[in-house]
């Protein structure tokens, strides 16, 4: 491969690379490895400068402004990227360079945070505006909302300078991150990769209640812009900034030679384990405010700092044993158990190893000796296998087919690579099952909260799904206990619950928890069966001839009806007195008759359940994701990432006005 070619390839890889990680919030690759992507282009383009273009990722800024969070915003100042380095000989070159250029400077080490960069105005002490970095150039996304219920941002200052314009670091602590993913995993929901991704995600959405609940952290670590006062280094800006009130980095040391320097770089990589929050370098930046506008900027970095980005640590150690456990969704993920080491300043154990497929490409079993690491992240991965010292009786694992919890069958979902527990009434995943069961999708009994379910099911008052028809016989304990409430709160949800067994047969289907059964399919199925005693004695050819439904789905549906502890269950709710009969809908021929279409955004007049439930009047079916079999998209404002894909896959996009001209109303 020419250097012409390797070049167009690494820029269309870390243009990739660089949409999942900026606007998307969910990178595919770890930081080291984009990192060495952008050292090889830089190289290449050194060495071939005529090849070097304004579009090339080393030119410019990461993100691209968008529009989820509010408005854009122009720049003041602009919130530009750190030149990254590796090595101790490119901290020292950067140091004893700016000895040439400067008279004596100073220079301050810091944590260089993982998080999300936001910039904060103020006027007369007043905040008047939070933006993120967006295109770092030109322009921002308005963020003020979302920025005023994290606590770390002040909406008010002691001192009233007449501007002050401040940048730092929005991130989420570790047990915030986790809180948080526990609760997306209990609600059904995808859970975030990791701090950095979960705290870009957060700060961009649109209701600032979920902003606050997530418990959001901020480090400030420059002052941008200031009129009114002056202040002549970065630390004396630092000492105005903490008497009010406001968080700056931790732990920042001051230092005068290259070998001052280093020392607090490697102090900052021995203590990182130690912290409540991750970081992914430290930086290095010139403390006098004069020396920094003597040196200036390029059009991406300034050259008055530089991150350094730590390699690696890496340890081996020998795999003691495989455990398995099961999710409140019935994923059973295999966690490695090792001999402890020391990384990053802390002992490590263990380290998932993701699923059945993750285990073969590493080719591991029990015995093995393991390469452990963690790649600029607190968890720690498992990067190889050593074969040369594999024991003589090693076997590579492979995950059981029965459930470690409650020994029903496993089987693999198609087109993922998890493995999940087939039976709905496992212990593990009973809250999720009843979630699902009671959510609006399924029988939306309204006000049946996630507390509520948790402590019901901790104290044995929901075993199964049919268990929730039965808690109005429980229910002076349930209010003497106060576990929903007081009297006039336990009635009403008892009321939501009698009323849920009137819901359309494909409600009470879809909260069934079948594999690959949701509520589109749900309607199908009951739309072509009428009701559930049919349904149960389907073959799966018979399953199989209703509209979307395959072979495996055919097969999983199958399976449920004839686990026996599912076929109590359903009598149980039929003698109960809930709905088993789809109710008769009239469905109009249209050109949208067969078309799947994908709702995203908010539209003028119509809200995404009506409009659902107009496509599905009109023949079509209503889709929650954009895929190639895809046929419309109707977008409305703020329609995201679903309608960038519809564009990327070149399907049509209407809006609602078009959709009712389709459909002649």
């Amino acid at each position: 491969m020419s250097a012409e070619e390797r070049i167009a390839e690494l820029k269309k890889t870390l243009e990739y690379h660089i949409d999942r990680y900026y606007n998307q919030d969910s990178p595919e690759i770890s930081d080291y490895e984009y990192d060495m992507m952008m050292q090889e282009l830089k190289g290449l383009e050194k060495e071939h400068p005529e090849l070097v273009t304004p579009d090339s990722p080393t030119q410019r800024v990461g993100g691209t402004a968008k529009r989820e969070a509010g408005v854009l915003v122009r720049h003041n100042v602009p919130m530009l990227s750190l030149q990254d380095v590796f090595s101790k000989e490119e901290v020292f070159n950067f140091v004893e360079e700016m000895q040439k250029q400067l008279d004596h400077p100073e220079f301050v080490v810091e944590y260089k945070i993982d998080g999300l960069s936001m910039s904060l105005r103020y006027e007369n002490g007043e905040l008047i505006l939070a933006e993120t970095r967006g295109d770092g150039i030109n322009f921002g996304e308005d963020v003020t909302a979302n920025a005023k219920v994290i606590k770390d941002v002040k909406q008010k200052l002691k001192d009233k300078p007449e501007y002050l314009e401040i940048r730092g670091e929005v991130y989420m602590k570790n047990a915030a991150f986790e809180k948080v993913n526990e609760t997306q995993e209990l609600l059904g929901k995808k859970v975030f990769a990791n701090p950095r991704n979960c705290a870009a995600g957060t700060l961009r959405q649109l209701d600032s209640k979920v902003t606050k609940e997530r418990d959001l952290s901020m480090f400030i670590f420059n002052i941008q812009q200031v009129r009114g006062m002056e202040f002549a280094t970065h630390t004396e800006g630092y000492e105005f900034l903490k008497k009010q009130g406001i968080h700056v980095i931790d732990d920042y040391k001051v230092c005068k030679t290259a070998e001052e320097v280093w020392d607090a770089i490697t102090a900052i990589g021995e203590n990182r384990g130690n912290l409540a929050y991750d970081i992914d370098g430290a930086v290095v930046k010139i403390n006098r405010f004069s020396d920094r506008e003597q040196l200036g900027e390029t059009s991406k970095v300034p050259r008055w700092a530089i991150a350094y980005k730590y390699p690696p640590e890496e340890k081996e150690s020998r795999l003691l044993n495989i455990e398995l456990s099961v999710g409140r969704t019935g994923r059973i993920t295999p966690t490695a158990v090792f001999e402890p080491v020391r990384l990053c300043g802390t002992s490590v154990s263990r380290a998932t190893l993701h699923n059945q497929d993750f285990i073969d490409d590493l080719d591991i079993g029990i015995g093995d000796t393991i390469v452990v690491y963690k790649s600029g992240e607190i968890i720690p991965k498992i990067k190889e296998v050593k074969k040369e010292k594999r024991p003589s009786d090693w076997k590579r694992f492979v995950i059981p087919d029965v459930c470690p919890v409650c020994g029903a069958k496993t089987e693999r979902e198609k087109d993922t690579a998890d493995i999940k527990c087939t039976s709905p009434n496992c212990p593990a995943q009973l809250e999720c099952h009843i979630i699902n069961f009671v959510g609006r999708d399924a029988m939306d009994i309204k006000g049946f909260g996630t507390v509520y379910i948790e402590e019901l099911v901790r104290l044995g008052y929901i075993n199964n799904v049919a268990d929730v028809f039965v808690l109005k016989t429980h229910r002076d304990e349930l209010i003497d206990q106060g576990i929903i409430g007081k009297e006039k709160n336990t009635d009403k949800l008892l009321d939501a619950i009698e009323k849920s067994k009137e819901n359309d047969a494909y409600k009470l289907l879809t909260g069934l928890g079948i594999p690959n059964v949701g509520k589109a399919a749900a309607k199908a199925i009951m739309k072509y069966f009428k009701d559930m005693d049919h349904l149960k004695e389907a073959s799966v050819e018979q399953l199989t001839e209703v509209n979307d439904i395959g072979e495996v789905s055919a097969l999983c549906i199958r399976n449920f009806f004839r686990d026996e502890k599912n076929i109590e269950i359903l009598d149980r709710l039929k003698e109960y007195g809930v709905n088993m009969q789809a109710e008769e809908t009239e469905t109009v021929e249209s050109v949208l008759t067969g078309k799947t279409v994908v709702v995203t955004g908010t539209l003028p007049t119509l809200g995404r359940k009506e409009a659902s439930e107009l496509i599905e009047k009109y023949g079509g079916k209503a889709s929650g994701s954009v895929s190639k079999k895809t046929d419309y998209v109707l977008a409305g404002e703020n329609a995201g990432s679903k309608l960038t894909k519809a564009q990327e896959l070149g399907i049509p996009v209407i809006s609602e006005e078009q959709l009712k001209e389709m459909l002649g109303i």
